[in-house]
């Protein structure tokens, strides 16, 4: 019997969760797992490593891979050491004299040991996704992660009341970590190349799934910019897979304002041809399904309202019972 084929699309804590959730997923599942990833993060560690020496950020990567990571003592060792960011160096004493100066500042200061491994590994062979599968392979992943695209993007975003003073302004917001924290409304998004080409990879990945899963995560800077790679795109809605959509549980800055049943409307904004067989909610955050449930008929989806939130109240997907919950769904028969 041949696995259950599954494609996660997203970034940083939203995808992480994502990809835990599935692993939980694969004692009741025998599951094919790929992440796509995007790469348009410009802020910490990645946007200094992206202006410093070009090539992908690789934040969001690298949290991927640690959340597929595998359960041997090693593996687990490996997952710690590219989670790790070195402290700033204590301070150090004058150079003597006649010594070369001191490096301004600390360089490793922020950087977490996997960015800057991954960001090496693709120095050393020449390409981010080989760089991936090799790192994917140090850490015993049982999944693979590629990026959307193998060249970086730019994310930008005209939003309406950047500026208290002036509520009606509209104005552009440029770069994944300034929309992510914008206190306007986003109006809409864009990436700069406007067509960037789409991770070969990643589009025979998404051809040949059987499920297609989008969200949980950060709207408009982690799910959103899939949708706007045309060979991505083109495949999303070509690939004969089932598409399942994790709803947030609570709205962040870039979506202040914006309700579950308008995130939903947004996916059809931007991928007007864009079907979904599930969309999945935690019982509670989700309020009055009603609303949301019509979103979901309007994407020709049945709703699915499951307890997927951590217990302490924090807005924060628990994996596991994201994964309990998860499991009827990708197992069911079409």
């Amino acid at each position: 019997m041949t696995p259950t084929r599954v494609v996660a699309f997203g970034g940083g804590h939203g995808l992480s969760a994502s990809l835990r959730a599935l692993r939980h997923c694969v004692p009741g599942l025998d599951l094919d797992i790929t992440a796509v990833v995007t790469v348009g993060d410009d802020g910490g560690s990645s946007g200094r490593l992206r202006a410093e020496r070009g090539g992908l950020p690789p934040g969001d990567l690298r949290q991927a891979l640690v959340a597929l990571s595998g359960d041997h003592p090693a593996t687990r060792r490996s997952a710690a050491l590219f989670q790790h960011r070195f402290a700033a160096a204590a301070a150090t004493p004058a150079p003597a004299l006649g010594a070369p100066p001191a490096a301004v500042g600390d360089p490793l200061a922020g950087h977490a040991v996997g960015n800057l491994l991954l960001h090496g590994l693709t120095e050393l062979l020449g390409d981010p996704v080989a760089a991936l599968d090799h790192a994917g392979a140090m850490l015993g992943a049982v999944g693979r992660v590629l990026p959307m695209s193998r060249q970086p993007v730019g994310i930008e975003a005209r939003v309406r009341g950047v500026d208290p003073e002036h509520p009606d302004e509209v104005r552009t917001v440029r770069g994944q970590h300034q929309v992510a924290v914008t206190t306007g409304v986003v109006e809409s998004l864009r990436l700069t190349p406007a067509a960037p080409a789409a991770c070969a990879e990643a589009v025979t990945a998404v051809r040949a799934a059987d499920w297609l899963i989008f969200g949980p995560g950060s709207w408009y800077t982690s799910v959103l910019p899939h949708l706007l790679v045309p060979g991505l795109a083109d495949a999303i809605v070509s690939s004969p897979a089932r598409r399942l959509v994790t709803l947030n549980l609570v709205a962040e800055k870039e979506t202040s304002g914006l309700s579950l049943p308008d995130h939903l409307d947004t996916l059809r904004r931007y991928l007007p041809e864009l079907k979904v067989d599930m969309v999945l909610a935690d019982s509670t955050a989700v309020g009055d399904p009603v609303a949301v449930e019509r979103a979901a008929e309007s994407l020709g989806a049945r709703l699915v309202l499951a307890p997927v939130a951590v217990v302490d109240g924090t807005p924060r997907h628990d994996p596991a019972a994201l994964g309990a919950a998860l499991v009827p769904v990708l197992g069911a028969d079409r």
